[in-house]
């Protein structure tokens, strides 16, 4: 039996709980996404491959038009543009961090490492923005909703591409690697 799933517009006050809640997440994405700027510039220093490094560097321009967006859309809402911090994000990024230290400089072992810490981070946004894009809809935000959906998009384009790249020469480089 097919389940139908209905859409319902609703006109949820302006101080209701989904509103109070919508907000603590663009807060908590808003504090990510500003972290990411400088972690994404740390994985890009310490990608070895080229591709790797302009992909980091790419996503590095496209982030910093996030945090754009994020402010866009608290002035849509009347909210002011606070950050709370993600500890979700937090723990991405230092686990990253040990990836790093932990991997020997130049090596595609690191490359996959890197690659693996920015997909956990994309598949955080990925989940995220999905999650606000249909709060925002329910709340009757159709334009936050669409501001949120064009950065979905390009969360999925950048883990697409991370996945790409792994795909396409990296992890077999790593394959090939003699163990310590």
């Amino acid at each position: 039996m097919a389940t139908e799933i209905i859409t319902v517009a609703v006109n949820t006050p302006a101080h209701s709980k989904l509103k109070e809640f919508f907000v603590d997440q663009l807060q908590d994405i808003f504090w990510a996404e500003k972290k990411l700027i400088k972690s994404l510039e740390k994985l890009k220093d310490s990608a070895t491959t080229i591709r790797l490094k302009e992909s980091f560097k790419d996503h590095l321009k496209e982030t910093r038009q996030h945090v754009e967006r994020l402010e866009e859309v608290f002035a849509l809402i009347n909210e002011k543009a606070d950050e709370k911090k993600c500890k979700a994000m937090a723990g991405i990024i230092d686990e990253g961090d040990d990836i790093i230290s932990e991997t020997d400089k130049g090596s595609a072992q690191r490359d996959v490492g890197l690659i693996f810490a920015a997909q956990k981070a994309e598949h955080y946004e990925i989940a995220t923005y999905g999650g606000l894009a249909t709060l925002a809809r329910t709340l009757g935000y159709i334009q936050v909703a669409d501001i949120l959906e064009k950065t979905l998009l390009e969360e999925k384009q950048a883990d697409e591409m991370l996945t790409y790249i792994a795909e396409n020469g990296i992890n077999f480089a790593a394959s090939q690697e003699p163990e310590d």
